[in-house]
This record gives C-alpha cells, sequence and structure tokens, in this order.
C-alpha cells in the first residue's frame, strides 16, 4: 500500500504532521507539500514559471508551488510508483459548502482523484489545531476502513469535515452533502504605506443551506462530515431547458 499526502497549509502545518502520523503503519508513506500556505488556491496548476522540489530534514517532499501542483508533479513524475490512496490536510479550518470551490486542501485530493487514484480531504472545522489530535484519530479510522473495505468504482473523492471536539465527544459520522452559504462580506479596503488602496478579500458568508442532510447540519450535531464528491459541473437538470431555449432561437 502506497499513501501519498498533502495539503495546502504548507509542509511545516501541524495538521500534515498529524495526518502523516495517522497514516503510520497502513503503507509507505510519501509527503508533497506546498513549500508556504496556499489556502483558497483551488484547483490552480502553475503554467508561467517552472517548479522546483525541496527535502527537508524529516524527509517530507516540498514545492514552490500550489496544493494542485503539488500532487500533479507528484503523480505524473516525481513518484517512482503511482499511491493507492491520496489524502490531503488536516486543513486548519472547515471547508463546507460553497468553500470546496476554492479550497486547495479539496483541490489536492481531487487531482489524485482526476488521475484515478481514490482520494481522501480532511479538514478540521474549527481553526486553530484544536483537537488536532482527535481529527487525526478520526483520519486514521476512515483510512483504515477504505482501505480494508474500499467503496464501489475506481476512484473516488471525500470530504471530510472534522468537529474540534474531543474524540470521546465526537457524534460518530454521517454522509452528508455540500451546503451552501451566503455571499461572502465585502473587500476590505486600506491603504497602504504610499497612500494607494488595497483590497483585502472579505470574511466567508454565513451558512446560508444548513439543513438535516448537510455538512453544516452534521458538524453542528458533533458528527463527522463525510462527502462524496464529483467533477462533473454539468447542471443535468436544467440541460432540457436550454435545449428548448436554443430551439426556439
Amino acid at each position: 500500500m502506497r499513501i501519498l499526502v498533502a495539503n495546502d497549509d504548507g509542509y511545516l502545518a501541524p495538521g500534515l504532521a498529524a495526518l502523516v502520523e495517522a497514516c503510520r503503519g497502513l503503507g509507505e508513506i510519501d509527503v508533497v507539500a506546498p513549500e508556504q500556505n496556499a489556502s483558497g488556491t483551488s484547483n490552480s496548476l502553475t503554467l508561467h514559471r517552472p517548479l522546483s522540489v525541496f527535502t527537508a530534514s524529516n524527509g517530507y517532499r516540498y514545492i514552490n508551488g500550489t496544493p494542485s501542483d503539488c500532487v500533479h508533479v507528484a503523480l505524473t513524475g516525481l513518484l517512482p510508483h503511482r499511491p493507492d490512496l491520496v489524502v490531503s490536510g488536516i486543513n486548519n479550518g472547515a471547508n463546507m459548502g460553497d468553500d470546496t470551490l476554492y479550497s486547495g486542501t479539496v483541490a489536492a485530493a481531487m487531482e489524485g482523484y482526476l488521475f484515478g487514484v481514490p482520494s481522501i480531504a480532511f479538514s478540521l472545522v474549527e481553526k486553530g489545531w484544536q483537537h488536532l489530535d482527535s481529527a487525526a484519530r478520526v483520519a486514521r479510522s476512515l483510512i483504515e476502513q477504505v482501505l480494508a473495505s474500499p467503496p464501489a468504482g475506481a476512484a473516488w473523492l471525500l470530504n471530510v469535515n472534522i468537529p474540534a471536539l474531543p474524540h470521546e465527544q465526537i457524534a460518530g459520522r454521517r454522509v452528508t452533502r455540500l451546503g451552501r452559504r451566503h455571499a461572502s462580506e465585502p473587500v476590505i479596503c486600506q491603504a497602504n504605506p504610499r497612500g494607494e488602496p488595497i483590497y483585502w478579500i472579505g470574511a466567508a458568508g454565513d451558512a446560508r443551506e444548513a439543513g438535516e442532510g448537510t455538512d453544516f447540519h452534521a458538524t453542528a450535531q458533533g458528527l463527522v462530515s463525510v462527502t462524496p464528491l464529483q467533477v462533473d459541473l454539468t447542471d443535468h437538470r436544467a440541460a432540457p431547458s436550454w435545449v428548448s431555449w436554443l430551439e426556439r432561437a
């Protein structure tokens, strides 16, 4: 068994070390992570400059690029073998609802999925790494389960959000769907030392669709949210109406 571990918080992040430790004993582990925090980079690949691979003192390899770069480079030339599983995280903060579109943590796992490798993204719902040990235990348990009894299909992609709770207070696991958020808060305008305007992206909006069955609802109940994801963005439900619209033109 070969496991590739990546993240978006950077190779020095506590969540990465916790996930690597959670995988110990399950197989041969390779770590390829970003050199710096790359949160919010989504599925971007670096195409305008070459990428460099470095090796840290602990054996982790890191790349001066995005989370998708890390998995892409690992799978297409860096590693001498194809991993059996890609795991990403443990992220410092939730990746639920619309956040998954921006998440570098999810993107790293998705890159593995795009190459046909089963992949899991792990996130700790609250920022600050509180109860990271508990999240690592959850990750270990889920990885053990998928290795012992793989889900159906050649490849699959899971987005896992873990409540920041002591392990004994986690109420279980639940398969969920993505909720939705309200629009983000307005940008924050400031002035740089030259008096020129600069802009910070505003905070994420509050949960808008967080009813039963969603990832927001599950984690609020102390449950681990497990959301199967797909890449197909086609609006199949609306397609027939668009066909009718074209025929009327």
